[in-house]
């Protein structure tokens, strides 16, 4: 198999289980969800998030290259390893964060309130779930993905499954980039960084406070323009520093 059909079945993959993990982090775990709420984790709409599955990609990269590390005793190569996925996962999470807030004007998570954050995008904390993650992928589920894969192969109605998935990814991820320009257009004007899931959450308790239906895969659907819930949390943003003052 190609690596690219490899790399898509595992974007795949990684995407949505990605989104499952997050779902049952968040209701079970999280402190910033104390009333253990179900809340959709997903820039998407859909149930998938494609920083998993970009991360999933980069280490059965990581793991395939294995080989070229070369070391005396196998212990010392697994600690190698270990250790060069903790930070590449790392830092696809620092860019990722870096962008959006750069470019788009929005701040998809917060790790502000975590010990030893930087610029509230990666924090020791979550690095470390992160290392565990690259772990328990690189020490237990990687020797059995070639498998997954030759079944795969040998599968032609999943390969129909993930040709959906892309075609219906792709078109969520247009919508969702529709609600980022609205974002970053206020955030421009307002000289501020958008805190994603702040509207996310003001959404969700309007329509808790009206005992309407919460719409779950469509976090930004509300009966009230998205410009009254920005200047209703205008105050609770980050304000733009003016390098010119």
């Amino acid at each position: 198999m190609s690596l690219f059909l490899t790399l898509a079945f595992l974007f795949f993959i990684g995407s949505v289980s990605g989104w499952v993990l997050e779902l049952f982090f968040r209701r079970f775990i999280s402190s910033g969800n104390p009333d253990r709420k179900w809340i959709n984790p997903g820039f998407c709409t859909g149930p998938y998030l494609p920083l998993y599955g970009v991360g999933l990609c980069i280490l059965y990269l990581i793991a395939t290259a294995e080989q070229q590390l070369s070391f005396s005793y196998v212990y010392l190569q697994k600690i190698a390893l270990f250790f060069i996925m903790a930070i590449c996962l790392t830092a696809v999470e620092y860019f990722a964060g870096i962008i959006c807030i750069k470019v788009a004007k929005v701040r998809l998570w917060d790790y502000s309130n975590e010990w030893g954050n930087i610029q509230g995008i990666i924090c020791p904390k979550f690095s470390f779930f992160w290392s565990l993650l690259g772990a328990v992928y690189g020490f237990t589920i990687h020797p059995y993905i070639n498998n997954a894969l030759v079944w795969f192969s040998k599968n032609l109605a999943f390969s129909f499954v993930i040709g959906m998935f892309f075609g219906i990814f792709i078109i969520d991820v247009a919508h969702s980039f529709q609600i980022v320009a609205k974002l970053k257009r206020y955030a421009e004007e307002n000289d501020v960084i958008v805190r994603y899931e702040a509207i996310k959450n003001d959404i969700r308790s309007r329509y808790e406070k009206s005992k309407d239906k919460y719409h779950f895969f469509r976090p930004f659907r509300s009966d009230i323009p998205l410009s009254e819930h920005l200047l209703k949390l205008h105050n609770s943003f980050e304000k733009i520093k003016n390098k010119n003052k």
